[in-house]
């Protein structure tokens, strides 16, 4: 396994006394007693609060919370997820979704404390297995899906566009391999689509940051990007953080020839590498140079799957 060093996935973190104090109040209200102990949890792109909360009486709970002020974006991602984590069913391995409400623009989500820890990175082979395991159980116990949820097209549809919009684009530094063959990418990512449609309720944004190893569970945290799909995607678009993240090659993991999944991973390729060419979202100073890292590794996996010179 690797240990090459990788940037963070992590955002600017709001502090708990920096929320706003209506929205301190009524998640002491109810809780049913005043915090008095918050503690902030790295890990994460996101520029909200993210906080375990423990009251004078001994209550527990995880809050996210965010405002149009900290990025714009962050709100309507946390409306998505707030919505999908009530609809999850108790067989989900994901924290229980408590309350959620919005205040004076702020969007808080309060779920049950997991006392877990994200995977340690580079990845340990046990825990790696440990959490293969889950995520193969998950996407076997999901299908079909129990809850409504957007197909995988609607979800992406927009963003697995990257090797198409470079055609148009300054290409300047992007990888040899890839430009000589950017016209080929571009045809192949565009028939993804159909390949990657499903039934399967899917998490579709695995990494070590959005998993949580509590002794052997696994708890799999963040939902907003949650749709149908293949029952392959979910693995097939974690194993890119997790090579870049000390793990094996995706290909030891995943060696599935079916096209079906070389077109899926063309256009997570495609997405990761344009969009780390791209300024940087406010309160996301980590993010293109995580993007970058993973397109780097999808890339070289895309390049053996597919076999071209």
């Amino acid at each position: 396994m690797s240990t090459r060093t990788n940037p963070p996935a992590t955002g600017v973190r709001v502090p708990w006394q920096d929320v706003h104090a209506g929205v301190r109040a009524a998640v002491e209200e109810f809780l049913g007693g005043r915090v008095a102990e918050a503690v902030t949890q790295d890990g994460g792109f996101s520029p909200a609060a993210a906080v375990r909360l423990r009251t004078d009486g001994g209550r527990r709970a995880f809050v996210k919370t965010v405002s149009p002020e900290q990025n714009p974006d962050s709100v309507l991602i946390y409306r998505a997820e707030a919505a999908i984590s009530a609809a999850l069913p108790a067989a989900v391995p994901a924290p229980r979704l408590l309350t959620s409400f919005e205040l004076d623009g702020w969007v808080t989500l309060v779920f049950e404390d997991i006392e877990g820890r994200h995977p340690v990175t580079p990845w340990r082979r046990d825990e790696l297995d440990l959490v293969l395991a889950a995520v193969r159980r998950m996407g076997a116990e999901l299908t079909p899906s129990p809850i409504d949820a957007p197909p995988i097209a609607e979800r992406f549809g927009d963003a697995f566009r990257g090797w198409r919009r470079l055609l148009g684009e300054d290409t300047a530094g992007l990888d040899p391999w890839a430009l000589r063959h950017l016209a080929a990418l571009a045809e192949l990512e565009s028939g993804w689509a159909e390949g990657a449609a499903g039934d399967t309720l899917l998490h579709s944004d695995l990494r070590a940051d959005n998993l949580l190893v509590a002794g052997d569970r696994v708890y799999v945290v963040d939902w907003p990007w949650a749709c149908t799909g293949a029952a392959w995607f979910d693995l097939m678009a974690m194993l890119p953080s997790v090579a870049m993240q000390g793990g094996p090659p995706p290909q030891e993991l995943l060696p599935d020839p079916d096209p079906a999944i070389t077109a899926a991973l063309a256009g997570l390729t495609g997405f990761f590498l344009r969009q780390s060419r791209q300024p940087a979202p406010p309160g996301l100073p980590t993010l293109r140079a995580f993007q970058h890292a993973q397109g780097a590794e999808a890339l070289e996996w895309l390049r053996h799957r597919t076999g071209w010179a």
